[in-house]
């Protein structure tokens, strides 16, 4: 069977955590759109196992969480009439949990937005940390109930509340509102109000709508498969925590949290796969 050699391997995975989309790849590199789905689904499934592993006693002491939106196959209003349509298929979205001091990209993960994704999320964020934290969110309800349920008083919480001013109505549709204020609210513990803030997990979030080619909005390279937008986002998450060096922080987040003491390349990204393959 003819196999993918180191160079075109990180090549390929390169270009995908850059943005490009499958079959952007394909014409940059000759390989074939199955043999570019399969790798950065073998990739991706390999960095969230490693991440899994190493991403344990964090010395974090500020957090945010957010959630950004994507779809599978269609659009949730768009599901009934699809040919196609599978159970996964609709809405989804993306939960992270970002260090405010190192960037780390902490803890992810991809489901609905109801309060059982909340728990499930907020449960390992929790075993990932070595000890108390200031955790912000913004207003959706869903955390507070989970936040009370997952870290009990062991917390100090605060909401961001973000109050938006009306749109024009031809507007609406490819621009956010405009923000013109917000509120915070002390929900539980003793956070300090001058670092209740989302900033740097909203920001995040905008990093990865640029290096992911499945967030770009109206286009058609959204997810087919739930598990391949899984793969996308555990392959991303691996490029930012240990290949991309922070402009900010001038190291990587993984660098800055003490997870490794060295810049990684892609070429590292790889050698994480080929010892997840040896291992299966």
């Amino acid at each position: 069977m003819n196999k993918l050699d180191r160079e075109q391997r990180a090549r390929i995975l390169h270009l995908l955590c850059e943005g490009s989309s499958i079959r952007a790849v394909t014409r940059l590199t000759g390989a074939s759109k199955n043999t570019v789905t399969k790798l950065l689904v073998d990739a991706g499934t390999a960095c969230a196992a490693y991440q899994d592993r190493v991403l344990r006693n964090l010395p974090c002491k500020r957090v945010q969480v957010d959630e950004i939106w994507s779809f599978i196959y269609a659009k949730q209003a768009n599901v009934a009439t699809a040919k196609a349509a599978g159970p996964d298929s609709g809405d989804v979205w993306t939960w992270t949990a970002l260090c405010a001091d190192t960037k780390l990209m902490v803890s992810f993960f991809i489901g609905d937005r109801t309060g059982t994704s909340a728990r499930i999320f907020l449960d390992d964020l929790k075993e990932r940390l070595a000890g108390r934290i200031q955790l912000t969110s913004d207003g959706h309800r869903a955390y507070v109930e989970a936040v009370d349920e997952v870290f009990g008083r062991d917390v100090d919480y605060g909401i961001l509340q973000k109050i938006y001013g009306t749109t024009i109505e031809s507007e609406r549709r490819y621009s956010p509102a405009k923000c013109i204020g917000a509120e915070k609210e002390l929900v539980k513990g003793c956070p300090d109000p001058a670092h209740v803030s989302t900033s740097y997990v909203e920001r995040s979030n905008l990093t990865i709508r640029m290096h992911t080619r499945r967030f770009t909005r109206l286009t058609n390279a959204f997810s087919k498969k739930i598990e391949n937008h899984a793969c996308a986002v555990a392959l991303h998450c691996m490029y930012y925590n240990f290949v991309r060096i922070h402009k900010t922080l001038k190291v990587t987040p993984a660098m800055a949290a003490n997870v490794t003491n060295r810049l990684w390349e892609i070429g590292d990204v790889v050698d994480v796969l080929e010892a997840w393959e040896a291992k299966k």
